[in-house]
Formats: structure tokens, C-alpha cells, sequence
């Protein structure tokens, strides 16, 4: 799809926005300011190799009238001044190439850096970001953006910039040099020009457009990959890996399509601007022919003018093409500073914050609450209750009645529409917000692992942690009599998100790192629903041991799990409708409670 910052050619000209977003992605050069006097050495050696690669045509002239071009040509030619000239030729190729390899080595050193913090700092950007915003968007239309969009940028800026710049230098001292050579020459071969550059000004929009709806396309067959990757058990248990190949397929034949399109204006553009200067070429060549015979021109003047119109003719011929690559780079880079611009949440990357002395009261407060994308949908309405340190609250109700946005309500990942969400009789929206998730710890239903070693996935709890704290951690949380039975131990490797291990060893392992937490407030969101009797026999012992003296919110489906908590809270299309105890609740006969329990133990007796 188009962005809406790209001109549409029959719309007629380019609006205030379209100049608007090309003054915007200019800002992507603040990324080169701390490199800005590396940029001018290297911008000085590109200047030089330019001015250089001119006085090869020039001097070819001279070397052409001392050989004996001139007309009227000597009887005899002067050898030395052809040696003189031959000389400074073989000087100028030699500090052209030293020249050329520095430029080079500093324009690259310029980009790898600048692009460097760019990454961190969109990288940075993204941890930031409220759920809110990754609640909207797809993993791989991220990923396409740090990735695809900044490999676009660093070839931009490593060469097309640098070569921009050079051919522009080339046309403007090639014009210089044609003009002393042949004003008459030079008129000439400039008729030509307003109509190429008409044309080029035509195609750069309508290329930058094509461009940017292609790279869009390429981060849609982007975010098929990572979701087929991500979720390949479920391709293969399904069998559906033809479904996906002919998904990706037509992604990827919609994407080459588009870029074909792309293709062909750019060759017919290309094709043109040759058409253009050769044609220029031959026009030229018979104007000074002529002029040679008026006795206007010497052989070695129409010699040189020939070769400084091929340069300027080639400079202009690729022009256009750099054009379009830096266009390129102008929709990356909107896209880029369109997350940068997203509004964060107050996170600390510094990882210095003070730990919080909470006791783990939690109380919500007439608390409403509907998802952004969806503000015509209650999701809770009016929700009061309190939680005392240490109490352990179950929260059970059927599906969509509210339980998950209470516990992402705790985690801050969300706001309240209405009403207060307090920790210890404080607004939690007056804590420091890195500081206030520190506190916390949660164990969901589906466990992510990264994929790196144990170790690791458990130390992501508090990274400073030490090998025996980490060991008493997997010890609570009943994982030890697994790790050690693996040859590796603690250095075994779970694979992607966790692959190489079960269903309730992954769970253990994301007990341990709750443990390691020591966390105040503990959620537990369905932590034994998908697993095995056995399974979930050892991973409720490791829940009990971690919510020993903890402020615990568990959500639960079955109710078998949360008899022996403090109180439980019965929620049914985002209102509280019960609370109580579990006997006290299974006594209401008109309770909900009570019908859900009936439902679930009538189902087991059947």
C-alpha cells in the first residue's frame, strides 16, 4: 500500500505535505553531526577526485595538439611537451587513487557510525513503546524496519550520496571547462538539457512513490516469514506448509510485480537519458567538425570537448538513477522517524533505578477501562476491589469477562479509562514506571523463552544474579532434577522459545526466574492450564513455594486451581459480580461461582 506522504502523479503537483516529509527525513543527518569533520575530510577528498577525474579530458587535448593535432600541424612534433603531459596524466591518476581510497574508507566510517546509533537508538525507541502501539502492528513490519530500511540507508549514505555529489561536481566544472573550450560547442549540446531535466523531475516523483510502495510490500512478505517461523509447530501440526509457501509466494510475486513496475520506468528513464546523450554525443561531434573546418577549433580543443561532453553526458545519464536510490532512502527514512516519533512510556534504560519499598497492596477504584482500538467495547466497567500484602486473589470468570486487562492494569501495560489503579494507596501511575515492573513478576499461560542457555532465561529475572542464586532459584521452582539431567546443565541450550523443552519445563524455568525476581506482586495468568497431570503437579509445588509472602493476582479457568486461595474475585463482562471464598461462593446457589464449578467438576464426572 501507498504511503500517504507519496504523490500520485495524476493528482497534479507535489503538496506541501510531500515537501514537508522530505524536509522531515533530513533530519536523519543529526546522526552525522558527531562525525561532521570526518564527513568534510572525506567530502574534501570527493571533491578533489572529482575536480581530477576533469583534467583527464583537458589534458588529452593538449596531448593530442603536441603529437601534432594542431592545426596547422608542426613539422615536427614537440616530444618533450607530449612527455610533459604524459607525465602529469600518470601524477593525476596516482593522486586520484590515493584520494579515492581515503574518501571512500571516511564516508564509510561516517555511515557505519552514524547508522550504528541510528539502530540503538530506534532499537532504544521500540523498548520504549506502550503495548498499545505493538497491539497494532506485526513483529516482522518492525523487523523489516530496523533491518531492510537501514541496509537501504547504509548504502545510501556509503556510496549513492557520495556519488550524487560526485557527478554533480563533474557536470558543473565539465560545463565550466566546455564553455572555455567552445561557447558555441557548449550552447549546443545544452539545448538538450531542459528537456531531460523535465523529464527527470516527472520520474524521481513517480519513481519515489513506486519505491516506497515496494519496500512496503517487502516488509508484508517480511512478516510472513516471522510469523510462519514463530509459529512452525502449528504449520506443521496442521500440515499447512503449502498454504504458507503459496502465501509467501504471492507476497513475494505481488512485491516483484511491483518492483518490475518500478523496473520498467527507471529503464525507459535510463533508456532515454542515453537516447539523449548519445545522440548529444554524435550532434555535438558534427557541430565541431564544422568548426574545425571554419578554423574555429584545433583537433586537440574538439578532442577534449568530445571527452568532457561524454563525462558531463554519463554524470547526467546517472543521475537520475542516484535520484531514485536516494528517494529510496528518503521513505526508509519516514518510516524510521515514524516510530521515533511514537510517544514512549516513562522507561529507564539506564537500569540504575532505585529498588521500590512496597508491601503489595493493590486496589482498583471504580476502574473502566476500553481498548483503544476498540473504545465502543467495555472491557471493565466500575471494577472495585482491594488486595491486602501478601493475599492471595484468584480471579476466574468466562472468557472476555476481564481477568487479563486486570492483571495487565497492575503491570501498567495500560491506562485506566476511568477510575484509580493504587499500590500501597498511591496512584500507580505516580511511580516510576521501570521501577514500579521491578516489583513485579509474572508467569503466563504460553512462557517465552529466549534462545539463549537456562542460565540465561532464568538470570532474565535480575541478570546480576550469582550462580548460587540462581541454583537456589531452580531448586524453588522445582527445575533442578531436570537441569541436572541434562548433559550441559544449566548451559543447555532451549532452543527458540524454548522448543527443546516441555510444556512444564519451560513453566519451571519461568518460575525460577519469577523466584530470582523476588518480586512484591506476583500474577500467575493460567501457569498450569496446558499442562499434564504430572506436569502441573510439579509446577503448582513450585507455585506455592514462589507465592509464599507475596501479593498474588492468579487468573485461573479451572477452578480446581484456586480453591485454597485467600478470596476469590468472579468477574462477568467486565463487572465484579462476586467475592468471597471458595466455600462461601459454592454456597450461593445463584451464583456464578457455583454454575462455573458445576460446569467444569459435571463435565469431569461425565
Amino acid at each position: 500500500m501507498a504511503s500517504r506522504r507519496s504523490w500520485d502523479p495524476d493528482s497534479g503537483p507535489p503538496s506541501k505535505v510531500d515537501r514537508a516529509a522530505l524536509r522531515r527525513s533530513l533530519r536523519i543527518f543529526r546522526y552525522l553531526r558527531p562525525y561532521r569533520w570526518t564527513f568534510a575530510l572525506g567530502s574534501l577528498f570527493l571533491f578533489g577526485t572529482s575536480i581530477l577525474s576533469m583534467a583527464f579530458p583537458v589534458l588529452l587535448g593538449k596531448l593530442v595538439d603536441a603529437s601534432g593535432g594542431r592545426d596547422p600541424a608542426p613539422e615536427v612534433p614537440d616530444l618533450t611537451d607530449i612527455d610533459t603531459v604524459a607525465l602529469v596524466l600518470v601524477v593525476i591518476f596516482a593522486v586520484q587513487a590515493v584520494l579515492g581510497f581515503f574518501r571512500i574508507y571516511l564516508f564509510s566510517y561516517v555511515t557505519e557510525s552514524g547508522l550504528a546509533q541510528l539502530r540503538q537508538e530506534t532499537y532504544r525507541h521500540l523498548l520504549r513503546l506502550p503495548m498499545t502501539y505493538f497491539g497494532g502492528r506485526r513483529v516482522g513490519e518492525l523487523n523489516s524496519r530496523i533491518s531492510a530500511d537501514v541496509a537501504l540507508l547504509q548504502e545510501s549514505f556509503t556510496t549513492v550520496l557520495a556519488e550524487l555529489v560526485r557527478q554533480s561536481i563533474v557536470i558543473v566544472t565539465g560545463l565550466f571547462l566546455l564553455t572555455r573550450v567552445s561557447l558555441q560547442l557548449t550552447l549546443t549540446m545544452l539545448a538538450t538539457i531542459p528537456v531531460v531535466a523535465l523529464v527527470a523531475v516527472f520520474f524521481g516523483r513517480f519513481i519515489r512513490r513506486l519505491s516506497k510502495e515496494v519496500q512496503d510490500r517487502i516488509a508484508d512478505t517480511n512478516v510472513i516469514v516471522d510469523e510462519t517461523l514463530q509459529g512452525i509447530q502449528n504449520v506443521k501440526a496442521f500440515a499447512n506448509e503449502a498454504w504458507e509457501a503459496a502465501r509467501y509466494r504471492g507476497s513475494v510475486l505481488g512485491a516483484r510485480d511491483l518492483a518490475l513496475k518500478g523496473a520498467r520506468w527507471r529503464a525507459g528513464f535510463v533508456s532515454f537519458i542515453i537516447f539523449c546523450m548519445f545522440g548529444a554525443v554524435v550532434f555535438v561531434v558534427w557541430r565541431g567538425v564544422h568548426l574545425k573546418e571554419q578554423g574555429l577549433l584545433t583537433m586537440g580543443d574538439l578532442t577534449s570537448f568530445i571527452m568532457l561532453s561524454v563525462f558531463v553526458g554519463a554524470s547526467i545519464g546517472s543521475v537520475p538513477e542516484l535520484i531514485s536510490s536516494m528517494l529510496k532512502a528518503v521513505g526508509a527514512t519516514e518510516r524510521l522517524l515514524d516510530i521515533q516519533e511514537e510517544r514512549t512510556e516513562d522507561i529507564d534504560l539506564s537500569g540504575e533505578h532505585a529498588r521500590l519499598d512496597i508491601k503489595g497492596e493493590v486496589s482498583f477504584q471504580g476502574v473502566g477501562f476500553q481498548y483503544a482500538s476498540r473504545p465502543d467495547l467495555t472491557v471493565l466497567d466500575g471494577v472495585t476491589f482491594t488486595i491486602r500484602p501478601g493475599e492471595r486473589v484468584a480471579l476466574v470468570g468466562p472468557s472476555g469477562a476481564g481477568k487479563s486487562t486486570i492483571a495487565s492494569l497492575v503491570l501498567r501495560f495500560y491506562g485506566p479509562t476511568s477510575g484509580e489503579v493504587s499500590i500501597d494507596g498511591r496512584d500507580a501511575a505516580a511511580y516510576p514506571l521501570s521501577a514500579l515492573r521491578d516489583r513485579m513478576a509474572i508467569v503466563p499461560q504460553e512462557v517465552l523463552l529466549f534462545g539463549g542457555t537456562i542460565r540465561e532465561n532464568i538470570a532474565y529475572g535480575r541478570p546480576d544474579a550469582t550462580n548460587a542464586e540462581l541454583e537456589e532459584a531452580a531448586r524453588r521452582a522445582n527445575a533442578m532434577e531436570f537441569i541436572n539431567g541434562f548433559p550441559e546443565g544449566f548451559a543447555t541450550v532451549v532452543g527458540e522459545r524454548g522448543v527443546q523443552l516441555s510444556g512444564g519445563q519451560r513453566q519451571r524455568i519461568a518460575i525460577a526466574r519469577a523466584v530470582i525476581k523476588d518480586p512484591a506482586i506476583l500474577i500467575l495468568d493460567e501457569a498450569t492450564s496446558s499442562l499434564d497431570t504430572a506436569s502441573e503437579r510439579l509446577v503448582q509445588e513450585a507455585l506455592e513455594e514462589l507465592m509464599k509472602g507475596r501479593t498474588s493476582l492468579v487468573i485461573a479457568h479451572r477452578l480446581s486451581t484456586v480453591q485454597n486461595a485467600d478470596r476469590i474475585l468472579v468477574l462477568d463482562h467486565g463487572h465484579l459480580v462476586e467475592s468471597g471464598t471458595h466455600d462461601e461462593l459454592i454456597a450461593n446457589e445463584h451464583g456464578l461461582y457455583r454454575s462455573l464449578s458445576q460446569l467444569q467438576f459435571g463435565a469431569v464426572k461425565a
